[in-house]
């Protein structure tokens, strides 16, 4: 059974889904992607508990704080590439960027691969089931450019306004490349 739970955010209705009391999705309503990969039963249940806390996060998020996603029990739903990927948007920090072709660079290095294409990125970033606590608002092109985003280039610019986001230096790019610096969910 998958429960859900509506969220009035300054950017418009937000549904969340959980299920064994974790967080398994957060779309803007309408978004490209909207309950994918969810085939149970949903019930409209606004007093689990995953959800009341990722209400919670969230207000402190649109407030201007910094919550962390290690505060939040959560478990997307996807093949082991996408989680790999979602993994390292984790550990963007925020007010930071990462681009497609510097999460390419860190899965190849950690497979052992010479290279791997920063369009698989793209497509695992664009599947993410959930946006916001995932951070893919905070992956950019190569030049720094704002590129698609599933609920909406208009939100991708509200939320890294919000965070003050510049691109990220150099060094902590290198950082989370050579070392790895990936967090876990």
């Amino acid at each position: 059974m998958i429960y859900t739970s509506h969220y009035t955010s300054p950017l418009g209705d937000i549904l969340l889904a959980s299920k064994n009391n974790e967080l398994i999705g957060l779309w803007f309503e309408g978004q490209k992607y909207y309950l994918s990969n969810l085939q149970e039963e949903m019930v409209e249940k606004g007093d689990e508990e995953i959800l009341i806390k990722a209400k919670n996060w969230l207000d402190r998020y649109f407030r201007g704080e910094k919550p962390d996603v290690k505060e939040l029990a959560i478990n997307p739903i996807g093949s082991s590439f996408r989680k790999r990927v979602w993994r390292i948007l984790c550990s963007i920090p925020y007010g930071s960027t990462l681009t497609y072709k510097e999460i390419a660079s860190i899965l190849a290095k950690e497979k052992g691969f010479k290279s791997m294409s920063a369009q698989a990125i793209g497509g695992a970033v664009a599947h993410n089931p959930i946006s916001i606590i995932i951070p893919c608002h905070r992956v950019v092109g190569t030049n720094g450019n704002l590129t698609g985003y599933a609920g909406g280039l208009d939100k991708k610019k509200y939320l890294l306004k919000l965070e003050k986001s510049k691109p990220t230096r150099k060094a902590v790019r290198t950082y989370l490349i050579e070392r790895n610096k990936i967090v876990t969910i």
